[in-house]
């Protein structure tokens, strides 16, 4: 069977699609990619997406053009990535656009909730891409009593998991988020979780100093110096500390982050602001690495995400890790492009819900049992 995942991530910078066949069934499942293409959100749409999360106050007519609008941006770049490869999928996995997370059980109307909500309506993608679609995986496993992320750990496991070497798979895109497999792991010895910002905060600091969508190529960072005591500061956060499960987003490492990161550089020079954030970002990430090692010997440390075309967080990823003897590579040496990791795991997640498999892991998402994800909206 061949499935078209879609990703667009907490960056909000556009959307990912990944064409799969898929084989066998559950831990014997076994993939081929077949194509993989990236569309970025023209600006207004950004804009909206960006303004649309963790809003204050937006109105109900706003989201809903808006879940609508990215089920159409999503049925394009689906039918461009189709005539790009020469061949059609025959089911669709959209993860969706998410604009609200909030993991943790909070007081409403009497009520203790923790509630989610991913955007881009599953029912217009299917009758626009005439397939049916997988959609809104988040909601099962945090009905069971998980956190609803993350979901990428099932491909992980399926994928990189080894009989004699230990790996941790550490995923940078808006939010940094780590899979750590033991070696000759059982799925419920792995452990995930988010380790903090990935790109996000250097986006946003990218865009309010420089007027840029990031730091290609972390080109800022690299002429900038690293602000120690911000970055000290920062890390002294009790998340980064925190054992998994855990998970995060826009909602605490975003905007309002971003600009307390820049209050706290005081009248730094913008180079050492960007240099600052991508150095929180790389010892977030150690931090959560030397977490996992102290557990468990681990030989590899694979890198997927937006966050490795930016060589200066890679070089201080690299330094940071180097006293624990791992060296970050890219997955695209191991099986798997790194930007296409996310889309060919909801293409995964998918195929898996249509043939009635759950696909969360409960020791990631600190769910009380296995649960079948997602919606399917029928063309």
């Amino acid at each position: 069977m061949i499935v078209a995942g879609i990703m667009s991530g907490t960056s909000a910078d556009g959307i990912d699609v990944a064409l799969v066949r898929m084989f066998g069934r559950g831990l014997r499942t076994r993939m081929e990619l077949l194509a993989h293409k990236g569309f970025t959100y023209p600006a207004p749409v950004r804009r909206a997406v960006l303004a649309a999360m963790n809003a204050p106050s937006i109105s109900v007519a706003e989201i809903a053009r808006l879940n609508f609008l990215l089920a159409e941006l999503y049925a394009d770049a689906i039918l461009a990535t189709e005539k790009h490869a020469r061949t059609k999928c025959e089911l669709v996995g959209c993860h969706g656009q998410t604009i609200f997370h909030q993991s943790s059980p909070a007081p409403y109307m009497g009520r203790k909730l923790a509630v989610t909500w991913q955007i881009g309506e599953g029912s217009v993608l299917a009758a626009r891409v005439g397939r049916p679609v997988v959609c809104d995986f988040r909601p099962a496993d945090m009905a069971a009593g998980g956190l609803g992320a993350p979901l990428v750990p099932y491909l992980d496991f399926l994928l990189y998991r080894h009989s004699r070497r230990g790996r941790i798979l550490q995923n940078i895109g808006g939010i940094g988020n780590l899979t750590a497999i033991p070696a000759a792991a059982k799925p419920e010895q792995v452990r995930a979780f988010d380790t903090g910002p990935g790109n996000m905060v250097i986006d946003a600091l990218a865009s309010h100093l420089f007027g840029k969508r990031f730091d290609r190529n972390g080109e800022f960072a690299a002429r900038g110096n690293v602000i120690e005591p911000v970055v000290a500061e920062l890390l002294r956060a009790p998340y980064f500390r925190r054992k998994g499960p855990k998970t995060t987003g826009r909602e605490q490492f975003g905007g309002e982050y971003a600009h307390r990161l820049l209050a706290l550089c005081r009248r730094a020079g913008k180079y050492d602001v960007i240099a600052s954030a991508t150095a929180l970002t790389a010892r977030s990430i150690a931090i959560a690495a030397r977490q996992m090692t102290a557990e468990h010997k681990f030989r590899d440390f694979f890198v997927s995400g937006g966050g490795t075309r930016n060589a200066t967080l890679m070089r201080m990823l690299a330094e940071e890790l180097s006293p624990m003897g791992l060296v970050p590579e890219t997955t695209d040496a191991h099986g798997l492009p790194s930007e296409a990791k996310e889309a060919a795991a909801f293409a995964l997640l998918a195929y898996l819900t249509w043939n009635r498999t759950p696909s969360n892991i409960p020791s990631a998402t600190g769910a009380t049992r296995p649960a079948i994800l997602g919606k399917i909206c029928y063309a």
